[in-house]
């Protein structure tokens, strides 16, 4: 299986992510799934070019396929994500990540000892942070392909 930053390094695989995460937004009674054809016209891209890099985010987790018939639904499983996130929560912001910890109720003597409330807001925090990147990442990327 692939590195989780070399599948998220490729432009193409980030672009079928915010596709996905767009239909998981934007239509709840989808369930978040979106079929191959859905995302190759999302993208203008080939078939075969969204059906390889579906493949490689399938394989590292991803993404989530239902099969019905000849035709397969994908859609986001996020839980591969919360390891790029905590390695790159803390290269973010020191000032934004010192707030965390100052809104959490800890003081900073260079060691930071959360206990399990503080642990839970702070990765509130992050997660809070991630979606809305995210959100900024599904309106940004598409007005760079045009």
């Amino acid at each position: 299986m692939a590195d989780i930053f070399d599948v998220v390094a490729d432009s193409t695989r980030r672009d079928i992510l915010a596709v996905l995460l767009e239909r998981e937004r934007g239509v709840p009674q989808s369930g978040g799934e979106i079929s191959v054809s859905d995302i190759v016209t999302a993208l203008g891209a080939s078939q075969p070019t969204v059906s390889k890099h579906l493949k490689v985010l399938r394989e590292s987790g991803l993404v989530a396929v239902r099969e019905e018939g000849q035709h397969r639904y994908y859609k986001l499983d996020r839980g591969p994500l919360e390891t790029l996130e905590d390695w790159l929560i803390p290269f973010l912001s020191s000032d934004a990540a010192a707030d965390a910890v100052a809104l959490a109720g800890v003081e900073s003597n260079g060691e930071i000892a959360l206990n399990d409330d503080q642990r839970a807001f702070a990765s509130a925090i992050g997660k809070a942070f991630a979606d809305t990147a995210h959100q900024v990442t599904a309106v940004v990327a598409p007005k760079r392909r045009r």
